[in-house]
């Protein structure tokens, strides 16, 4: 009557997708790398066994989950720059590192931007983009994408930012801009809230992220959100505690 998953967020959300499909409550034991999901379930996510209670003791809410064609991520998908960065070798054993490491020379690097086109909510098509972000429920953006966090996994929408720019440079450049908050808003930064969005590629194909495991999808990609379609259990105190880590962030 309860399906559970201790692991990582790829692993959380080949589970969910069980759980989501059987209308059975998930439970989510942060024992992976980063642990995204349990960080915006408002879990301990230095103590694991603090979840286990979650079992016999939790409480039942609701939450948004999101698919990219018939695949389940409870956090994101990546394109581009990031995406090239899950697809390195030993990305999986250093994650963090590995992130550091590479993003600034892969976006210094990028002549070109990536074989990827979208259309905006307001109708824009835009046809090449360095990285694009596709998040369940929308993130908070921090100085660094991989330190942005969910205020809510209940918002029935999905987050999307992107970065179009000539070269890596400049793309480097204008996420430095918008990090620091500075200047007027870039035409090439998009950011927007969506119940439905597709990328394409000339080359009918794409190198993902989904929830940080490296795959290579056929093209169109069709995003999509689910609103309340996945059962979640967490301990008692776990709003309480995603408030004060949210108040604390930002």
């Amino acid at each position: 009557d309860c399906l559970g998953m201790a692991g990582g967020d790829g692993s959380q959300a080949l589970v969910a997708s069980v759980a989501a499909d059987s209308d059975l409550p998930f439970v989510c034991i942060s024992a992976g790398t980063r642990n995204h999901f349990a960080l915006d379930l408002g879990l301990d996510r230095a103590d694991p066994s603090t979840g286990l209670v979650a079992f016999t003791d939790g409480v039942e809410r609701r939450i948004d989950h999101a698919t990219v064609g018939d695949r389940l991520f409870v956090n994101n998908v990546s394109l581009g720059v990031y995406a090239t960065i899950v697809q390195e070798e030993g990305y999986r054993d250093a994650k963090l590192e590995t992130s550091k490491t590479l993003l600034p020379e892969l976006l210094g690097r990028q002549q070109e931007p990536f074989d990827l086109q979208f259309t905006t909510p307001d109708g824009s098509a835009v046809d090449g983009a360095l990285l694009i972000l596709v998040s369940n429920n929308p993130y908070v953006l921090g100085p660094r994408l991989d330190v942005s966090q969910r205020r809510s996994l209940t918002t029935g929408r999905l987050g999307v930012f992107a970065v179009n720019a000539r070269s890596g440079a400049e793309a480097a450049a204008l996420m430095a801009r918008e990090g620091l908050g500075i200047g007027a808003r870039d035409p090439h930064i998009h950011q927007f809230e969506t119940a439905e969005f597709v990328v394409e590629s000339r080359s009918g194909r794409a190198f993902c992220g989904v929830d940080g495991e490296a795959l290579d999808l056929a093209t169109p990609l069709e995003f999509r959100i689910h609103p309340g379609r996945l059962r979640i259990r967490v301990p008692r105190d776990s709003e309480q505690r995603l408030r004060l880590a949210l108040d604390a962030a930002y």
